[in-house]
C-alpha cells in the first residue's frame, strides 16, 4: 500500500528546489507522490516549459525515490473534451507525456469529473446525466492511447469528489459520487466495450470540515468518505461486475484527503487571504490524530492500494489548503514526525490489527564470506517479522526483525570448505498469515 502525497510545489524552473520538496516528502514518511498536468483544447503534446516544470518534478522524484502517480485532466469545465476529435485530442496529449516521462506507471485520466468546476455540462436537458457517459468516453479513448504506447502501466479512473447535489439547473450543477458511479457503469454496458477503462479507481474522500474526522460515515446519503469503504466497493461492483471491467475488486486509490490546520500568529504573515468559514481547521495534533486513524482504516481496506495526504506543503493562500505537514515556509509542523511513523507502521505492515487481514513477509538472505569464528548471513523481511533461520540443517537462530531493516545473524563456529544450505522463515509480527520462506546454497 502506497502511502503519498498530492503535491505540485515541485513543478519548478529550478530542480534545487523541486529535489528540496521531494526531499520534504520523503522525509514525511511518504513513498509516493502524486503530480497534475492540465491539458486544453487543440493541445496534443506537452508544452515546453511545462516539459521543464513536470520534467523537474517527476526527475526529482525519481532521485529521491518517490513512486510518481500522474493526474491529466482538462484544465476546466471550459475545455471540456466532448466531441470525438477533442477526446482524439486529449489522448494524444496522455500518450507523449507517458512517452516523455518513462519512468511513470501511473496516470490517472480526469479530476472530480462530478463536479462543474472541472466538467460541464453535468446534465442533459432532460436533466439526465452528461457529463458520467461523456467521462466514460473520455477515460476509453485515453485508456487505449496510453496503453498503446506504455502496456505495462496502471490508468485509473475517476478520481471523484465525494460529494454531489444530483439536481440540474442549480447554478453549480454537480452529481454525487453514488450517481456518477452507477452512470458511469451505465454508460460502460451501454458502450458494449469488451476491454476495460481503467485498471483502478481513484476516489478524494475528503471529510465535511477538517474537524469532522475520517471516521465520519454517510450510510443514508449519497456522499463517500473513508468510512463507506463497503459502500464504495458495492457501487463499484453493481456498476461494472460482469463486464470486462472489474468493479468489486477494483483497486482503489485515494489520491486526495486532506485537514487543514490552523496557522500560529507567528507563521500568519507567511500566509495571505482569508480561511474560509466552512474549513473549520484543527491543531497540529488534531491533524496528525486524523492523518494516523486515515492510515489505519485504508490499511485494513482489502483492495485499497494507496492513501494519498493533500499536501506535504501548505499552500500560502489561506482560500487554499493549509493541510501539509510543513509551513509554507518549509518549516515542519508539529505533526509531521506522528504522520511519518504512521506511513512507516503502513509499509512494515503493523499500521492495525485487521479482522480477515493475513501477511505474509517476503524473506531476503544473503550468506557473507565466513571468518573463523563465525558464518554471517543478513536477512531482511519486508514486514515486521518473527523469523527462524536454519543453517545445514542443525543450527537455528530466532528472533525478531523490523520490516525493511538488515538484521545480522552469526552462527558461531567455524565452517569446513564446501556447499552449506541455510533456510528460513518468517511470520508477520501482525495480522499474521502464512510464513514466508527461503532456501539457498552457498560454498565456503
Amino acid at each position: 500500500m502506497m502511502v503519498g502525497a498530492a503535491e505540485d510545489v515541485g513543478k519548478t524552473p529550478d530542480y534545487a528546489f523541486a529535489k528540496a520538496s521531494m526531499d520534504n516528502a520523503k522525509l514525511a514518511g511518504f513513498d509516493s507522490i502524486r503530480i497534475t498536468q492540465t491539458w486544453t483544447k487543440d493541445q496534443t503534446k506537452l508544452g515546453a516549459s511545462d516539459q521543464i516544470l513536470l520534467g523537474n518534478a517527476i526527475n526529482a522524484a525519481q532521485f529521491t525515490g518517490l513512486r510518481v502517480v500522474l493526474s491529466l485532466y482538462p484544465l476546466g469545465s471550459s475545455v471540456t473534451p466532448l466531441t470525438d476529435e477533442q477526446r482524439a485530442d486529449f489522448a494524444a496529449f496522455a500518450a507523449d507525456v507517458a512517452q516523455r516521462f518513462p519512468v511513470v506507471h501511473d496516470f490517472i485520466v480526469g479530476n472530480e469529473p462530478n463536479l462543474n468546476r472541472f466538467w460541464l455540462p453535468q446534465f442533459n436537458p432532460d436533466g439526465t446525466d452528461a457529463a458520467a457517459p461523456a467521462y466514460e468516453q473520455l477515460l476509453a479513448t485515453a485508456y487505449d492511447a496510453l496503453k498503446a504506447v506504455r502496456p505495462h502501466s496502471t490508468i485509473y479512473g475517476g478520481a471523484l469528489a465525494p460529494r454531489g447535489v444530483d439536481k440540474p439547473n442549480t447554478g453549480r450543477d454537480t452529481h454525487s459520487p453514488t450517481a456518477f458511479i452507477a452512470d458511469l457503469g451505465a454508460a460502460y454496458r451501454a458502450s458494449g466495450r469488451l476491454v476495460p477503462i481503467m485498471d483502478a479507481f481513484t476516489f478524494h474522500p475528503y471529510p465535511e470540515t477538517s474537524t469532522t474526522g475520517p471516521s465520519f460515515a454517510h450510510p443514508n446519503s449519497t456522499s463517500i468518505g473513508l468510512a463507506d469503504y463497503a459502500k464504495l466497493v458495492a457501487l463499484l461492483g453493481t456498476a461494472f461486475d460482469g463486464t470486462a471491467q472489474r468493479g468489486s475488486q477494483l483497486p482503489i486509490l485515494y489520491d486526495e484527503f486532506g485537514i487543514e490546520t490552523q496557522i500560529p500568529a507567528a507563521k500568519a504573515p507567511l500566509y495571505v487571504g482569508t480561511e474560509p468559514t466552512t474549513t473549520k481547521p484543527v491543531t497540529d495534533a488534531v491533524q496528525a490524530q486524523y492523518y494516523l486513524q486515515a492510515m489505519q482504516m485504508t490499511f485494513c481496506q482489502p483492495t485499497v492500494m494507496g492513501l494519498m495526504l493533500f499536501h506535504v506543503q501548505d499552500e500560502p493562500d489561506l482560500s487554499a489548503w493549509q493541510s501539509g505537514e510543513f509551513f509554507v515556509d518549509g518549516t515542519p509542523k508539529a505533526s509531521l514526525y506522528p504522520v511519518r511513523n504512521g506511513a512507516f507502521g503502513v509499509r512494515r505492515g503493523i499500521a492495525a490489527s485487521c479482522p480477515g487481514l493475513l501477511l505474509t513477509p517476503k524473506l531476503k538472505l544473503t550468506a557473507h564470506k565466513p571468518t573463523k569464528a563465525a558464518e554471517r548471513v543478513t536477512l531482511v523481511c519486508s514486514l515486521d517479522c518473527t523469523y527462524s533461520v536454519k543453517l545445514d540443517g542443525r543450527t537455528t537462530l530466532t528472533g525478531t526483525a523490523v520490516g525493511k531493516v538488515a538484521t545480522t545473524l552469526r552462527f558461531a563456529g567455524s565452517l569446513a570448505k564446501g556447499r552449506h544450505s541455510l533456510a528460513g522463515s518468517a511470520t508477520a509480527a501482525l495480522n499474521a498469515g502464512p510464513p514466508g520462506t527461503v532456501a539457498l546454497t552457498f560454498r565456503s
